[in-house]
């Protein structure tokens, strides 16, 4: 598949931040960087840092041609972080000619949250969510770990040009068969949160759920730092994240003796460092509760749940609806969202 030129025109080098141009099968920078287009998709990590996943190298070593899954290489299972058990699933469903796209029937738990285990493998829609932004008017949105693309179809729909940015190339290539099937426009490109591959002031809104709670504290703040260098002033940075005294995040933060997480695991922040990190690096804060007693529940999932994730999804509304009007109870909320306005 040939390179969309908008790709050339828009991105830039993750290293210097340089404009780009096509190069037989690859994005050249004027330094001399050179980043794989695996059928039509620039693959643009930095082989010279550590990944903040696994995952990440599966996707470079496929871009170079190796590692490849030869039951169905259309598919990059190679890339997706998903068990041997996982993978025979996907091929199965796609052997069955599945309406739902089979990668994304199991990765729904690993990009809603454990409550949604019990759809892996037997998803009947795509569960899309409602996105709290205002309409986007051809104004463009960077969705930073986007996975299947849930949160890139939401803001599609809201009329936001919109730019997927995940180091899984596997999940890349599913939003993209996601998005032509629904028939938007939506662009992805795989790369890491720490080094977009944008250059400065080249977006309005930086959109992130459920990522950067897996990076270490040092990394995540790398990527919050490239999120308000991308935006452009005055634009928006609306991020989930844990936070360290909610009721279900106190559960499992005790589960594991309140040790430091080590490698994928999620990290719980204060309100307080969250409010420091974002304002440091971006601009002005404000906060809004995302849920109770868990991470991921969206009211716009409730047909997929069973009766008893409905009950906490009700419960968790409710205290979501309080919140507006108390405060304090945003303290023990498990997930927020932050929110940072980038300086003029």
């Amino acid at each position: 598949m040939p390179l969309d030129s908008w790709f050339t025109a828009n991105l830039a080098c993750p290293v210097d931040h340089t404009s780009l141009t096509a190069d037989s099968a690859e994005l050249v920078c004027a330094n001399g960087h050179r980043y794989p287009v695996v059928d039509g998709v620039p693959v643009m990590l930095r082989p010279d840092v550590p990944s903040t996943i696994v995952l990440a190298d599966a996707s470079l070593q496929r871009a170079r041609g190796a590692g490849i899954d030869q039951r169905a290489p259309e598919l990059y299972l190679e890339s997706l972080g998903i068990s041997e058990d996982e993978k025979r699933g996907v091929l199965d469903l796609a052997a069955a000619g599945s309406a739902i796209d089979p990668v994304v029937a199991y990765l729904i738990a690993a990009t809603n949250g454990l409550m949604y285990r019990h759809l892996i493998g037997s998803l009947s829609a795509y569960p899309i969510p409602d996105l709290a932004l205002p309409p986007g008017s051809g104004r463009r949105l960077v969705d930073v770990g986007c996975s299947w693309g849930r949160w890139s179809i939401a803001a599609s729909r809201l009329g936001y040009e919109v730019l997927g940015v995940d180091p899984s190339l596997g999940a890349v290539m599913a939003a993209r068969r996601v998005a032509r099937q629904l028939n938007l426009p939506n662009r992805y490109v795989v790369a890491d949160a720490r080094y977009l591959p944008l250059p400065a002031d080249a977006v309005d809104v930086t959109y992130s759920y459920s990522v950067l709670q897996h990076f270490s504290f040092d990394d995540a703040t790398m990527a919050i730092g490239e999120m308000g260098r991308v935006l452009k002033p005055r634009g928006i940075a609306r991020v989930q994240m844990p936070t360290r005294f909610g009721i279900r995040c106190l559960y499992h933060q005790a589960r594991r003796s309140f040790r430091d997480a080590t490698g994928f695991e999620v990290r719980y922040w204060t309100l307080a460092a969250l409010a420091s990190t974002f304002s440091r690096h971006i601009g002005p804060v404000r906060f809004e509760v995302d849920g109770y007693f868990g991470i991921g529940l969206q009211r716009a999932d409730e047909p997929l749940m069973t009766p008893s994730l409905r009950r906490v999804l009700h419960a968790s509304e409710f205290l979501k609806a309080i919140s507006r009007r108390f405060r304090p109870l945003i303290g023990i909320a498990d997930s927020v969202f932050v929110e940072a306005t980038a300086r003029a």
